[in-house]
């Protein structure tokens, strides 16, 4: 089983090192200071929950022609990036090769779709805390390492029961439920409510989940997204805003969101591809989304970082 990850940041550095520690054959594409570290030292996962794991030698390269075709692409660049490193692709993909985004977002696939053909593009959605602590090394918080993926004629699957098989090996919990659009917005819901209530208030989960204010805001955010998709036509559960509540109930207190991690650091914000989208869809479809759009206007100063 040949395995590119494309974008080895938190999310696609920690799935391929597991798949890689299981045995797969498993090649990273990163880019300037983290690639050179990795191919000096290797990849590095820390992680409390599961020991840390050092993944050396690390097949890893910036050029995606060095690779070839491969079963599995995971595509996992920030969203600003997708364009770009969708071009990429093409030297990596034949005709049963399964491109699965675990990016951020609802359109992220429609940018796929114009560089590979779209029997290749898989749905995904991914669950998990990890970051970029220094060039080569990735920091996991919590146990949470989750995939989800599935193809968008709702037909089963062999390439994907393999992928799953795979992932069950690596210690990496796998799903492939029937509508994956459908987990694709409940992971948007979820996402939105989370990365922009923790970036506004500087705050991770801990301190967000325990305020009642803040607690609300997590349910005003899911909520007008839930409109919003039901607008688009994707009909969401009723229980879904308890259950994520629940998720952070039990989620470790410093567990936080990319975005509020990148703000932080002074690095973009992926703003405008989650809680930006949401409204201008509202604006589309005609439904109000004020909460959303005041934390829009909040975090805006910061969309492109301090650099």
């Amino acid at each position: 089983m040949r395995i590119a990850i494309v974008g080895t940041g938190g999310v696609g550095g920690v799935f391929g090192a597991r798949l890689a520690a299981s045995g797969c054959d498993v090649t990273f594409i990163a880019r300037g200071a983290h690639l050179a570290k990795i191919q000096e030292q290797g990849l590095t996962i820390l992680s409390q929950e599961y020991g840390d794991t050092v993944i050396k030698p690390a097949n890893a390269t910036d050029q995606t022609y060095k690779i070839g075709p491969v079963d599995y692409v995971l595509f996992a660049v920030k969203l600003w990036d997708t364009d770009s490193a969708a071009q990429m692709l093409k030297p990596l993909v034949e005709k049963h090769t399964a491109v699965i985004s675990l990016q951020n977002g609802i359109l992220r696939d429609e940018v796929v779709r114009r560089y590979v053909d779209p029997s290749n593009v898989v749905g995904g959605v991914s669950y998990i805390a990890a970051f970029i602590k220094e060039p080569g090394v990735i920091e996991q918080k919590g146990g949470v390492q989750k995939l989800v993926f599935g193809e968008y004629s709702a037909h089963p699957s062999d390439r994907l029961e393999k992928l799953r098989s795979a992932c069950i090996a690596a210690g990496i919990m796998a799903e492939t439920p029937e509508n994956i659009l459908l987990a694709i917005w409940e992971k948007f819901v979820f996402l939105c409510a989370m990365s922009a209530v923790t970036a506004a208030t500087r705050q991770t989960i801990g301190p967000v989940r325990s305020n009642p204010k803040t607690r609300q805001l997590l349910v005003d955010v899911m909520e007008e997204a839930i409109a919003v998709a039901q607008a688009r036509g994707v009909t969401i559960r009723q229980d879904l805003i308890r259950e994520k509540l629940a998720y952070w109930d039990s989620a470790a207190p410093d567990v936080t969101s990319s975005m509020q991690h990148d703000l932080q650091h002074g690095n973009r914000l992926e703003l405008p591809w989650l809680s930006g989208t949401l409204v201008d869809l509202g604006e589309e479809l005609g439904v109000p989304t004020p909460v959303n759009k005041t934390l829009v206007g909040v975090l805006s100063p910061f969309v492109n970082g301090r650099g």
